[in-house]
Formats: C-alpha cells, structure tokens, sequence
C-alpha cells in the first residue's frame, strides 16, 4: 500500500487554519480583539520555535466556540469556511491531492490543529482520513477544551499514524509514504516517512531539506 500524507496548514492550505480561524472569532466579537490577538501571535511564534505547549494552546484556542456552545460555533465555522478557507484553496494543491488518489495511494491529512476546525477542511479538500487533534468532550458531547489521546504535534504525528496503521493490521514495513510538511515541527514524521517532501519549507526545513537532499516542493509559488 502507498500512503500519501500530508501536512495542512502552509502545507495544502497557504494559510494556518488554527490562527485563522481564533482571528476570525476576534473579528465577529467572540474575543477581546486587543487581548486575544496578542495571545494568538505569542501562541503562534512558539509553534514557529518549536516551543509550543500544545494542551495550553487548546485549551485557549477552543475555548470561544466552548463558550458559545455546540450550534453556534457550527454555524460561525460555516462562515468560517465560505469566507475565510474556501477562497484561499488553490488549484495546484487540489491538483497534488488527485494526482495521489489517481495513483491508487491512501490520502491522510495528518495535522496539529484539532479536529472542530479541520474536519470541514479535509472534507472540502476530498480527503476523507483526517488525523488531527481528538478533542475530549462532556456528557453533552461538546468539546471541554482538553485534548483525548495522543496529540498529533511533532512525534505524536508519528505516534498517531502509528496507531492508523495498527488499527489496519498494517506497519510502516509494509506501506509506502510520502509526507509533505512545511514545517521542522514535522521533523519525526518526515524522517520516518519513505519519501520526505519540504513542502512551502520554512527556513529551518528548507535548510534541512537541502542537506538531505530531499525533494523540494514549493506549492504555492
């Protein structure tokens, strides 16, 4: 078997999904635009370091929609969706992900940000396997703003994928993967992965990359 997994924000989308979307309940008044802006670009630097504490930027960046409940927060993502990701889906991504499902390969989207946010993406994008952060949620079956399980961010991509693989009856001897990724965040996945792509690379991977002689994939120039 041939898995074809990808990475999602800078990678397939040439926005950062989690970001965009704690700016977009700012600017429809969830958050105090002053405060909230402030935290989200200390949240986002960290990741960039690689210094992300991944249950504290959950527990932040959920915690809106928690407040606003399970049928507000579907339909703001709703707009979320037709405003803010729909427009920025290019062509050539699109075109990457079909040239992997005419080859025959199984397509993962395998990201960081949780799952409220990247569900409707991958299905927009026509990825139906999505890996993402598993949220744990309350009696109600609302998200509590904690992360279920292995939090797939840096090694646990590795370990998440390992559990999809299990679940087949499958193992990593037995699959072929390409993983494209933008970030030096991914650096486990990328080098578990049969074939690595430095995709839209920041500078530490496309240094990295270049070292390696991995491929180079820059999607969105």
């Amino acid at each position: 078997m041939k898995l074809a997994l990808f990475d999602l924000d800078h990678t397939l989308l040439p926005i950062d999904s989690d970001y965009s979307w704690g700016v977009y309940t700012t600017d429809i008044g969830w958050t105090d635009n002053d405060h909230f802006r402030q935290r989200n670009d200390e949240f986002y630097a960290h990741y960039q370091a690689g210094t992300l504490d991944i249950h504290d930027y959950v527990r932040f960046s959920t915690q809106a929609a928690r407040l606003k409940g399970a049928a507000e927060a579907a339909r703001a993502h709703a707009h979320f969706m037709q405003t803010v990701v729909l427009p920025v889906i290019q062509p050539q991504a699109l075109a990457l992900i079909d040239a992997h499902a005419q080859a025959g390969d199984q397509i993962l989207i395998v990201t960081a940000t949780n799952e409220f946010v990247t569900r409707p993406i991958a299905t927009a994008l026509g990825v139906n396997e999505l890996i993402a952060v598993e949220l744990e949620r309350d009696a109600s079956g609302w998200i509590t703003g904690e992360i279920h399980g292995t939090p797939s961010f840096r090694e646990g991509k590795v370990t998440r994928v390992n559990q999809w693989l299990a679940e087949r009856q499958l193992t990593w001897a037995s699959v072929e993967t390409t993983f494209y990724s933008d970030s030096i965040n991914d650096l486990a996945l990328l080098e578990k992965a049969t074939h690595p792509v430095a995709t839209n690379p920041d500078p530490r991977l496309r240094d990295l990359a270049t070292d390696r002689g991995w491929r180079i994939l820059d999607l969105f120039s």
